[in-house]
């Protein structure tokens, strides 16, 4: 390489930095690593402690055993709790999608008066802090004789996923161009003919999307279940945390963090699946675009 060369990567180099930026950029640092600490140091001791056979409120080296999980999987009543769960969150994203489908399609599809306000209005509603809802919520359930039951909590959980539900997919089903369904109308499709072979397949992101974030909305809430849900055999894996925590003056700390990382399997699992999912359409569209 000439000198000529070499003289304008010199004249880019850094300039050495100043006493106050050196203690800047150590403060930054610092703060940034005390900021991870605090997130990881938690989930570590949920890890370690869920391996651990004599594990106990702090943090420390594991003697590695898996008879947490065994005895999470062994125990009276505990598999229970993540069957209820798996029930609740799946059956909710389930209707929460048939629902979702529906009035994302109408929404985007037809226009009628008030359409505009009625779009603000659901968004409105996830803004109102669940809490000062949810005594309403169970009034109404109570008038349907819901009450303590799987399906009347699968019901209201689905419903209270729609608004984010509705505003996701009313976007996407807008971004399909009409004349593909005007196209299978003329080639003898019903419109529901036309839903199920055009837009459905080519919104699959959107869905995708919408149940990731309906099922972690469902799985991770607490506070529903535990006012609409009486009976013990009925919890999800969420209250049974709380109770084993709560309800006894001797904690099985060993046993509360296999349980917490059972909780945490199912949404990770799911993550990684539609994230592969929306990777691979995302890079499909672009192929066929």
């Amino acid at each position: 390489m000439t000198a000529q060369a070499i003289a304008p990567v010199r004249a880019f180099r850094r300039r050495p930095l100043g006493p106050l930026s050196v203690v800047q950029r150590v403060l930054a640092y610092t703060l940034l690593v005390l900021m991870v600490l605090f997130c990881l140091v938690p989930f570590a001791w949920v890890v370690l402690s869920s391996i651990d056979g004599h594990a106990g409120p702090n943090v420390q080296l594991p003697s590695l055993s898996f008879d947490n999980f065994v005895r999470f999987f062994t125990s009276a009543g505990t598999p229970m709790l993540l069957v209820n769960s798996l029930i609740i969150g799946i059956g909710g994203t389930a209707l929460n999608l048939v629902l979702g489908v529906a009035g994302g399609y109408a929404l985007a599809r037809f226009e009628f008066r008030g359409r505009r306000a009625f779009m603000f209005g659901i968004l409105l509603i996830r803004v109102i802090p669940a809490p000062a809802t949810i005594v309403a919520l169970y009034l109404i359930m109570v008038n349907l004789k819901l009450t303590n039951t799987l399906f009347g909590l699968i019901l209201v959980e689905a419903v209270l996923q729609l608004p984010v539900t509705l505003w996701l997919l009313k976007g996407t089903i807008s971004s399909v161009p009409m004349e593909l369904e005007e196209a299978a109308w003329v080639d003898g499709n019903s419109r529901l003919q036309a839903i199920r072979r055009i837009v459905l397949p080519l919104i699959g992101p959107g869905l995708g999307a919408a149940a990731m974030l309906t099922f972690m909305g469902i799985w991770g809430d607490f506070l529903t279940p535990l006012v609409m849900l009486q009976s013990q055999e009925l919890y999800p894996l969420s209250i049974g945390l709380f109770r084993a925590f709560s309800d006894h003056n001797h904690v099985d700390w060993g046993l509360l963090a296999a349980s917490a990382i059972v909780y945490v399997a199912p949404p990770a699992v799911l993550y990684t699946f539609v994230r592969k999912h929306l990777l691979r359409s995302s890079l499909g569209g672009a192929v066929k675009g």
